[in-house]
């Protein structure tokens, strides 16, 4: 049976189709600071896999790095962050992002973000975490994805010409060439629509990738459902490059609880003092680095992934009781609630943690405007690689990063798009010779089969033998996830795990290349750090950049 993929014919029963001038595949802080920046000079659709509020910046508990304070400096917060980046950032992107962080906050602040004061002044309190040499922090209490996401979801209803759509899952770009070059170009997407069970075709002059990151791939992550990595799939199948995929970040505390399933420990919490100790109650992480328990995110998970091995214990603990039950309630309250939950009073006991996969650092590879290497296609917030993070992000610069690019993606796309032609006629989504599965049980087993090899052979401790098992593991799957894709009528879970398979693949791969141990990726067979700073980038056979146009692209 042939692949189900879109053909040229005219369907008998064609589908919806959506025009707009752009499309944002993505609802959290990327996507819907892009949108309001768009809104009112040209028409937006934007697009959410799920409800509006299912993104990762909904549950964003920590806050936003900025310099905002007089004692602080653009040049402390750069200094920080490449410290933090084990010599991979790219310079000029963390000046480019730390410089524009005052006016981003700035925005968010006149667009009504709630973020929390000082209780003496009205200043706005900044708190200190992992990594950086200042209180430069910004939050509203511990729920500061919350607050930052309601807010651009409620402008975003009320926008002129930005049209929200839930439960609608991108499928794949539509590549066409472009009258102006020889190159291609991206004109829209193929999109499930969840509430019909069918695909429509949007097509849009610009496309925005913000589709969050794909710690979704790992068994143990803080991330939500929706976490496949999408975008960097989807970009990858339509020629862009990804880079440093490699760098997956562990947060070092998520609860530990059966019914806990992924609840973050702010790290806040180790900013205002909480100790990490193991069963007995002893502190351990001035064994392991000179700031203790603010210590970069990477060295603390590995601090935890040891001792908890070296113990053969399931969890340690963080535990801020030694604060006054008032401080805890008025700092943390949402941690202290969910805790609560549980059993578990912080105001009195330690919390149960494990570290668990958290962030992306890789992604698709953009310039300081957001642009692929496809022609009008944009990737922003945790989808991209724009060099910000290098091995190892910084606490709180990934909110600051959404916000930032976003509003210069935003920018290039108003400065181009009225030079842009309009989209060619696509043709409809093509189901005509695939069938309603019946053993949707394949996706569910070959989905935990995923999770949990990446979590064995690709977690915070690798070797060279547990990737190569890895790698083997990758292949099998993915013939047996593209038969039957090839098969059966596409449905929200098999677009998923297609995705999630592209991106554990590419994120093995890359692991591979690296020959030492940096940052996120460490390594026990390479554990020197190579004294040349080399980013892995890979290139997909189908290089958009380079190519050529012969005749029309298949589809």
């Amino acid at each position: 049976m042939k692949k189900a993929k879109p053909s040229r014919k005219t369907l008998a029963h064609p589908s919806q189709t959506h025009n707009v001038d752009v499309l944002v595949i993505g609802s959290g802080a990327a996507g819907l600071t892009l949108a309001l920046n768009l809104a009112g000079h040209c028409k937006v659709a934007v697009l959410s896999k799920g409800n509006l509020r299912a993104g990762s910046t909904w549950y964003a508990q920590g806050g936003i790095a900025a310099v905002l304070d007089n004692n602080d400096s653009v040049e402390s917060h750069v200094k920080d962050t490449l410290v933090a980046g084990a010599g991979l950032c790219h310079e000029d992107a963390v000046d480019f992002t730390v410089r524009n962080s005052k006016s981003a906050i700035e925005w968010l602040i006149n667009l009504g973000v709630n973020f929390t004061r000082n209780e003496d002044s009205e200043n706005y309190h900044l708190t200190r975490e992992g990594g950086h040499s200042h209180r430069r922090i910004i939050h509203s209490a511990d729920a500061t994805g919350k607050a930052v996401h309601t807010t651009l979801l409620e402008s975003a209803q009320v926008a002129k010409g930005v049209e929200l759509f839930e439960n609608y899952i991108a499928l794949d770009l539509i590549r066409q060439p472009d009258p102006n070059s020889k190159r291609l170009r991206c004109t829209g997407a193929y999109v499930f629509n969840r509430h019909q069970d069918r695909v429509e075709l949007f097509n849009a002059k610009a496309v925005v990738l913000a589709t969050g990151g794909a710690s979704k791939v790992y068994l143990y992550t803080s991330n939500p459902d929706s976490a496949t990595g999408d975008g960097i799939a989807m970009a990858w199948r339509a020629g862009c490059r990804v880079a440093n995929m490699e760098f997956n970040q562990f947060h070092p505390t998520c609860l530990y609880h059966p019914k806990a399933k992924t609840f973050l420990i702010t790290e806040a919490l180790r900013g205002e003092g909480a100790k990490l100790r193991l069963p007995d109650g002893s502190q351990f992480m001035h064994n392991f680095h000179s700031l203790g328990e603010l210590a970069p995110r990477d060295v603390v998970a590995r601090a935890i992934d040891h001792e908890m091995k070296r113990l053969g214990s399931d969890c340690l603990y963080l535990d801020i009781s030694h604060r006054t039950p008032e401080f805890i309630e008025s700092h943390f309250p949402t941690v202290r609630e969910k805790c609560l939950e549980f059993g578990i009073d912080i105001t009195k006991e330690p919390i149960p943690v494990v570290p668990a996969a958290h962030y992306t650092c890789g992604g698709v590879v953009v310039n300081n405007k957001g642009q692929t290497d496809l022609l009008n296609l944009y990737a922003i917030g945790e989808t991209s690689f724009t060099g910000l993070h290098g091995a190892n992000r910084m606490a709180s610069n990934s909110l600051l990063e959404c916000i930032v690019y976003a509003r210069s993606a935003s920018e290039s796309i108003l400065a181009t798009l009225n030079n842009i032609a309009p989209p060619q006629a696509s043709p409809q989504w093509d189901e005509s010779r695939v069938t309603n599965s019946d053993e949707d049980v394949v996706i569910s087993h070959n989905w935990d089969e995923l999770r949990r090899f990446m979590w064995d052979y690709v977690g915070i401790v690798r070797t060279h033998k547990r990737l190569e098992r890895a790698t083997h593991r990758i292949k099998l799957l993915q013939k047996e996830i593209n038969d039957y894709y090839s098969n059966y009528k596409v449905s929200n879970d098999l677009i998923e795990l297609r995705n999630l398979a592209v991106a554990a693949e590419l994120i093995i791969r890359s692991a591979i290349q690296r020959r030492e141990s940096r940052g996120l990726h460490y390594s026990l067979d390479y554990p020197e750090l190579s004294p040349i700073a080399q980013d892995t980038i890979l290139v997909p056979m189908n290089y958009a950049a380079q190519n050529i146009i012969v005749h029309a692209p298949t589809q």
